[in-house]
């Protein structure tokens, strides 16, 4: 059976958890590290997701110079994740135009694509907001930026999720480019998020940066 290994280390106010996960992971490691990391990000003071919220929308408009124009995908945060309306309105304010994932509306499907936030927002079956309209739909190929949600990732790039694969899925054609990587993948986290080592299985899609409310981190494949 594979085993986790945890320890802390302090910096200042917060705690870090450094985690190696180790080569040989299995599926049930994976969802015994979400849980823990899930629960430490619910920890969490509501003061502190919002200060926390800010701050990351602020370093990633420093440190990506949101541009007018630029296609920037983004998400409908859930009450559980780092809230992304700040980025949102700050992205809107600079002239983006910001997406959303809708998720296909087949059970069994678990394809994503991007539409343009606009109009109507309707709930889909695991409770996340998506834009209603049938217009303004992009391709993932012609994205300029793409916020991701994470719980967890590590500086390697390598990027825990909640375990659907939506994403790991719609950027697939990422990993069989050798040297054009657009769209740039970022993903949006609190410092606490960040682990020693993920091992990266066969479909991960690296990161390329991640921007938590301390700063942002350039990833090893970006």
């Amino acid at each position: 059976m594979s085993h986790l290994l945890l320890w802390f280390e302090s910096n200042g106010s917060h705690r870090h958890m450094r985690v190696a996960l180790p080569d040989s992971a299995t599926g049930v490691a994976r969802s015994t590290l979400r849980a823990t990391l899930k629960a430490r990000r619910g920890a969490i003071a509501p003061a502190e997701r919002r200060r926390a919220a800010r701050l990351i929308a602020r370093n990633a408009d420093r440190a990506l110079h949101l541009a007018a124009g630029a296609r920037i995908a983004l998400y409908a945060a859930l009450p559980a994740e780092l809230d992304s309306a700040p980025l949102i309105e700050l992205a809107q304010e600079r002239g983006c135009r910001v997406y959303l994932p809708r998720i296909d509306r087949r059970r069994a499907s678990r394809a994503m694509r991007f539409i343009e936030m606009r109009g109507p927002m309707q709930a889909n079956r695991l409770g996340i907001a998506e834009p209603q309209g049938g217009t303004g739909i992009i391709g993932a190929r012609w994205l300029d930026l793409v916020f991701l949600p994470l719980v967890g990732f590590d500086r390697s790039g390598v990027r825990l999720g909640t375990g659907g694969g939506f994403y790991d899925r719609v950027f697939e054609f990422r990993r069989w480019r050798r040297f054009w990587h657009a769209p740039l993948l970022v993903g949006l986290a609190y410092a606490c998020q960040e682990l020693e080592r993920i091992a990266a299985r066969p479909h991960d899609v690296l990161l390329d940066a991640v921007v938590t409310e301390e700063g942002i981190i350039r990833c090893a494949t970006g």
